[in-house]
């Protein structure tokens, strides 16, 4: 409440002043019109009670609860004086407002020039109405004329929201003027609105969803400013929507302001692969593992142990790469990350270990020559210079076709170590024809011929040492004869004749063939009871033929049996 100031002799319209002996007059110029800023009231006060003519006076008034003993001002009358105050304000949503006067003497009121409260009674005592009325939304114009006819001047007013819950049932208006500022630096997000208008608002609450979704029913902040700093944003890269609702004392709420856009500055790294694997191919070795969600591109980094210095060697936007740059041979480990469309890197994945399988094959062996001996064949090669060799293969077979065009079909080989150039292969010799490759493997398994399908084909034609004399059948004895792998001799084992055997046998005789004499020789005896022989005598590298027979206690022989037994050269 301004209360008015009574004049003084010193406001007089003119004052006089000698300066160094000239006389100055100064004039106070007419007041200029009073604004007043709302929701505070213009005041004017009029000489009458029929607030006819020019006011005495004009000011602000920011309360109506006033009381005069004599005048209220210098130049109007202690009594028949009328004060008018009027105010233009927005009333944002409106509603169920109370309306309180109380006078002495006269006061009315008018809601945008509609009389609401008439008391306009010369009065002793003070007056009094309350009124509940609803304004609607908007701008209205409260007006309050007071009289005072006689004797002591006394004034009130107010006006008031009701904001019991079962009484206001308007929401109030939605806030506006919301604008949201995204700080990619801080990754925080300013949100700020335009003061409302309601008369009865208790504070504003904030809401956030993510782009796609909806505005949830429970609130990010609840504030009584007009701005507020959101600090939770996901820095993900994903657009946010924001809106305002202010909330009256009552607990109605307004709908949503204009939703505020905000694209957050993408820091949210993608996980880690999983899953990681390595196998060789003809190319390189490949590292694969699963693909992750929001990957836009994968980096592969290697070292040479699990806990090594990792260095970049791809980069790719498949879930595999190759690593072209693998030795053969050599173990590597490698790790992974994940990077998203603004370039975020996960961390690495575990490490995973992988050798490239050496994919080149030795050189062909070449030099190849076979020897037919009386054992078979004695073959001879180069030594291959392969560094990583590990054995040769010598491999038979037939010749299959006609003279004009012949394939050699060959048989499973034997391994020969990697540091021997020869190989005395065992057969027997019977004149056949055929043909040869010796294959060079290295450590990794490897093979020449069977990368590139070629090798050096020798063909031969067997010794022919089969005994001209053949054995007949009808013997009761089966022979089997062993070759001779070391110094000990060829075995002979025979069964037929055992002691059950109604035809039990007196005793065995032995024969070899010899080439020279064309002829089946005696070597040796055995008793009744004998199921083998064995003969130190035989030659290596050749081929042993025999005969066993049965002898009967009167001395006469059995049909023979027969067999062979191969032995090669001692080494």
């Amino acid at each position: 409440m301004n209360p008015a100031r009574r004049a003084t002799a010193a406001a007089a319209t003119t004052v006089a002043l000698a300066t160094a002996g000239t006389l100055l007059t100064t004039v106070t110029p007419a007041s200029a019109a009073v604004t007043c800023t709302s929701p505070v009231f213009k005041r004017q006060f009029f000489a009458n009670t029929s607030f006819s003519g020019t006011a005495k006076k004009t000011d602000c008034d920011s309360a109506i609860d006033q009381s005069w003993t004599g005048a209220p001002i210098t130049g109007l009358p202690k009594d028949n004086f009328g004060v008018r105050w009027s105010v233009t304000r927005d009333f944002g949503s409106g509603g169920p407002f109370t309306l309180t006067a109380s006078a002495l003497d006269g006061i009315r009121v008018y809601v945008d020039g509609t009389r609401k409260i008439d008391l306009w009674k010369n009065t002793s005592t003070t007056v009094t109405k309350t009124l509940n009325l609803t304004i609607p939304s908007g701008t209205h114009t409260l007006r309050v004329d007071y009289v005072n006819w006689t004797g002591s001047a006394k004034v009130k007013f107010t006006y008031t929201p009701r904001t019991t819950a079962s009484v206001d049932k308007t929401k109030p208006l939605a806030p506006t003027g919301a604008k949201a500022v995204y700080d990619t630096t801080t990754g925080k997000a300013k949100l700020t609105w335009t003061a409302s208008k309601e008369m009865d608002l208790s504070g504003y609450r904030v809401y956030r969803r993510l782009k796609g979704a909806s505005f949830g029913t429970t609130p990010l902040a609840t504030t009584t400013s007009t701005s507020y700093t959101d600090t939770t944003l996901p820095k993900t890269g994903a657009t946010y929507y924001y809106e305002v609702r202010a909330r009256d004392k009552a607990g109605n709420e307004s709908t949503g302001s204009t939703d505020q856009p905000v694209t957050t500055v993408d820091l949210t790294a993608p996980a880690a692969p999983t899953g990681l694997t390595t196998s060789s191919e003809e190319d390189g070795l490949l590292v694969a593992w699963k693909a992750v969600d929001g990957a836009t591109s994968y980096r592969l980094y290697r070292a040479a142990t699990a806990d090594g210095t990792y260095t970049r060697v791809a980069t790719t936007s498949k879930a595999s790469s190759v690593d072209t740059t693998a030795v053969e041979g050599t173990t590597y480990h490698y790790r992974v990350t994940s990077l998203d469309a603004a370039g975020n890197e996960s961390a690495r994945s575990a490490p995973v270990s992988g050798k490239r399988r050496d994919m080149t094959p030795p050189s062909l062996v070449t030099g190849v020559t076979v020897t037919p001996t009386d054992y078979g064949f004695e073959v001879r090669w180069d030594a291959n210079p392969t560094p990583d060799l590990r054995s040769y293969v010598v491999r038979r077979g037939e010749l299959w076709g006609d003279e004009e065009e012949q394939v050699c079909s060959l048989y499973p080989g034997y391994y020969v170590s990697a540091d021997t150039t020869s190989y005395a292969y065992t057969t027997l010799p019977d004149g056949e024809e055929s043909c040869f490759i010796v294959d060079a493997v290295d450590d990794a398994g490897n093979s020449a011929f069977q990368w590139t399908g070629d090798a050096q084909i020798v063909v031969a034609t067997e010794r022919d040492t089969t005994p001209s004399v053949e054995t007949p059948e009808g013997s009761p004895l089966t022979l089997e004869a062993t070759g001779a792998e070391g110094d000990e001799g060829n075995r002979l084992t025979w069964y037929g004749l055992g002691e059950d055997s109604p035809e039990q046998a007196a005793g065995y005789r032995v024969y070899r063939w010899n080439p020279a004499a064309s002829a089946y020789e005696r070597i040796a005896e055995a008793d009744p009871g004998a199921v083998d022989y064995v003969d130190t005598g035989a030659a290596r590298g050749t081929t042993s033929y025999y005969w066993v027979t049965a002898v009967a206690a009167d001395g006469t022989e059995s049909l023979p049996t027969g067999d062979y037994a191969i032995t090669a050269p001692a080494q």
